[in-house]
C-alpha cells in the first residue's frame, strides 16, 4: 500500500512550476500571514538561537523570507522536485529532502520551526508523532509557528485539497496536541478564508517548555 507521504510527494513533484508561480509572491496579498511570520522571526531572534527550519518549504520563498528577517533559515521538503526548484531559486540557502516525521536535525538544535500549511496532509492519527518530532529539534524556549485550515467543528475535517487530500483542524484541538508534545500555545490568529473552501485560516504560535 502506498502511504500518504508517497502520494503527497508524487502530487507535489508533478506541480512544482505551477505551484511556485502561484505561491512564491502570494504573501504580498496575505497581511495576516506576513504579520505572524514577522512576529515568529522576531521571537526566534530573541531566543538567541536564530537557526530555524522551514519544514515543508516547497519552492523556498518563505525560507528566503525568514533569512531576510535575520534567521539562519534552511528548508526541508518531502518533494525532491520542490527541493531542486528551491535550490535553483535561492542558491545561497540550504534546502534538503526530508520527511517531517524524521527531520535530519539534531536534538534541541533550533530556535524555531515553521510549518506553513505543511502539516495539512497528515492524517489525524499521525499528527501527534509529527508534532513530537518538531518539538524534538527545538531548544528549550524555541518557537513553532503552525499555519493551517481551521474548522469550527469538534473534529478534523478531511477535504479534497487541489493537490492531494488534506485536513482542517479545530484550533483548540490542535493546541491540545501541541501541549501533548510539550509545546505551549501562547498566540493564535484566525481570520476569514483566503480561498473558496470556506475554512478559516489559522496561525498558532507555541513555545517549547524548558
Amino acid at each position: 500500500m502506498v502511504g500518504h507521504q508517497e502520494e503527497t510527494r508524487a502530487a507535489y513533484d508533478g506541480i512544482v512550476e505551477l505551484y511556485a508561480s502561484m505561491f512564491a509572491d502570494r504573501l504580498e496579498t496575505q497581511p495576516f500571514s506576513r504579520a505572524m511570520l514577522n512576529t515568529f522571526a522576531e521571537l526566534v531572534r530573541g531566543t538567541g538561537n536564530p537557526r530555524a527550519a522551514d519544514v515543508g518549504c516547497g519552492p523556498g520563498h518563505l525560507t528566503a523570507m525568514l533569512h531576510g528577517l535575520g534567521l539562519d533559515a534552511f528548508g526541508l521538503d518531502l518533494s525532491p522536485a520542490m527541493v531542486a526548484h528551491a535550490r535553483r531559486a535561492h542558491p545561497s540557502l540550504r534546502f534538503d529532502e526530508a520527511r517531517m516525521e524524521a527531520l535530519p536535525v539534531e536534538d534541541g538544535a533550533l530556535g524555531g520551526v515553521l510549518a506553513h500549511y505543511s502539516m495539512i496532509h497528515t492524517p489525524p492519527g499521525e499528527l501527534p508523532a509529527l508534532l513530537a518530532e518538531q518539538a524534538r529539534v527545538l531548544a528549550p524556549g524555541g518557537l513553532l509557528l503552525v499555519s493551517f485550515f481551521a474548522t469550527d467543528g469538534p473534529e478534523p475535517v478531511r477535504f479534497d485539497h487541489k493537490v492531494t487530500p488534506a485536513y482542517s483542524w479545530p484550533a483548540d484541538l490542535l493546541a491540545e496536541l501541541l501541549a501533548g508534545a510539550g509545546l505551549v500555545t501562547f498566540a493564535r490568529l484566525l481570520h476569514d478564508p483566503a480561498s473558496e473552501r470556506g475554512f478559516l485560516d489559522a496561525h498558532v504560535l507555541a513555545r517549547l517548555g524548558g
